[in-house]
């Protein structure tokens, strides 16, 4: 429970947080889902298969925007992959298909900070079959249920290129709200980038839980994979909607 408090000298000083302890650690422990699974990436299990995945795509528009990629030969991507393996405090995942028992993305948790309880989501590579699919959204909710209900947190994290189109419609869809911008925030590839900044906090969680697990119903889906109603039918009204003005 919260509750709005002043100091000795009536100034407010926001919310006070009763019993708060600190988040979980984060770790890299497997996520089940109906769809997928997404378990610990290592580059002797998963990069071959996500290499040949990723080649499926026609060109090479899907890395524009992480700072890495598009990869010419299955070298280069396995050795991107090592580099993923040896960095300490970001937690990659492959995403497997359970139906084919292939990988076909990644995502990753990092930035955590359990003192404040917030923890970030990125490096989102998704296959071609991946994209835009009911198992992409199903990932991200495995995602952030271990975030909030297994580890406590408090606020979880997107962050995207300004000009990442794609990115910035699947995180208001997903329920994140735009915080604003951090201008000239990064260099990618040899270019300013201005971060756009999303976020959806414990307190927002459970109508969005329950959206999305409303929506990974099969009875939401006919015998052909269409979704019959789509995930905003049941989103809150205020999920996915802007803090600030959204540039």
């Amino acid at each position: 429970m919260t509750r709005e408090r002043t100091n000795a000298w009536g100034q407010p000083v926001g919310p006070a947080l009763e019993g708060w302890r600190g988040a979980s650690q984060a770790t890299s422990d497997p996520m089940e889902g109906a769809r997928c699974r997404l378990e610990s990436l290592s580059a002797a299990l998963h990069a071959e298969s996500l290499h040949e995945a990723y080649r499926e795509a026609s060109d090479g528009r899907d890395w524009t925007y992480l700072p890495y990629g598009p990869f010419e030969t299955f070298a280069a991507y396995r050795a991107c992959v090592c580099g993923f393996e040896a960095l300490e405090g970001t937690f990659f995942f492959a995403i497997v298909d359970r139906a084919g028992d292939r990988a076909v993305g990644v995502s990753a948790f990092l930035r955590a900070s359990p003192e404040v309880g917030s923890i970030e989501v990125g490096h989102l590579s998704y296959a071609p079959v991946l994209q835009r699919s009911a198992m992409a959204t199903e990932a991200m909710y495995l995602m952030m249920r271990r975030a909030f209900d297994d580890w406590g947190t408090r606020r979880y994290e997107w962050k995207c290129d300004r000009l990442n189109a794609p990115s910035r419609a699947a995180a208001r869809r997903l329920g994140f709200r735009f915080e604003g911008l951090f201008r000239q925030h990064a260099v990618t590839k040899g270019r300013s980038r201005d971060t756009a900044w999303y976020s959806i906090t414990d307190q927002e969680w459970p109508g969005i839980r329950e959206a999305l697990e409303r929506w990974l119903d099969p009875a939401n889906f006919d015998e052909t994979g269409r979704q019959r109603s789509s995930l905003s039918t049941w989103m809150p009204s205020s999920a996915g909607r802007s803090v600030v003005e959204e540039a």
